[in-house]
């Protein structure tokens, strides 16, 4: 076995919980690498919801999932990811969400750690029994250091009846390496009796 990449090891563990027909979300399409591939897990008869602020990226992931013949099974949402809740149904399967800001874009628009923890939230809220929320947290510029430290906070405080957390990450690489926090929504338990 070997460790994975950070990217890799997240669509792994996306990969593992979705199946044709479900739902996801990606909640930072940026330049449409998330969304494709989450479309491609859900095949035709299943749903993408795709948020970004900024038009290109959803001109770029527009173009990208017309190329791989996947535009139908997508809605892309030029909205915040604070907004998920307004647009997308419950019993979400899996979701991602690639913070920071767009490559190759303006790197003075990025997410934001009150936006982003409002989306996380209302994430967890829509995911189903065993659904998976998948985080990828960068650390290389202010913005995303403290957004990085207030959703670690966060993760770290979920109940452990409720939700399982892992963070995935490698300690000995330079120029602040991205990391992984996945999130495990656990059935409810019946509590009676």
């Amino acid at each position: 076995m070997q460790l994975k990449p950070i990217l890799p090891f997240a669509h792994e563990l996306l990969r593992g919980c979705l199946k044709v027909g479900d739902i996801a979300l990606d909640g930072t399409m940026g330049n449409g690498n998330d969304t494709l591939f989450l479309a491609q897990c859900v095949g035709e008869t299943g749903r993408v919801y795709a948020f970004d602020i900024q038009a290109a990226a959803l001109a770029a992931t527009r173009e990208k999932l017309q190329q791989k013949q996947m535009l139908h099974c997508v809605d892309l949402i030029h909205s915040s990811h604070e907004n998920i809740a307004q647009f997308v149904p419950q019993n979400v399967a899996a979701a991602v969400f690639n913070f920071g800001y767009l490559p190759r874009g303006d790197h003075h628009i990025t997410t934001l750690p009150e936006s982003s923890l409002c989306a996380i939230q209302a994430t967890l809220h829509l995911l189903k029994n065993n659904g998976l929320l998948v985080l990828v947290l960068y650390t290389g510029h202010e913005t995303g250091k403290l957004e990085s430290h207030v959703i670690m906070q966060f993760a770290q405080n979920l109940p452990q009846t409720q939700f399982r957390v892992l963070h995935y990450a490698f300690i000995n690489q330079k120029n602040n390496p991205p990391f992984i926090v996945a999130i495990e929504k656990l059935p409810e338990r019946n509590t009676l009796g």
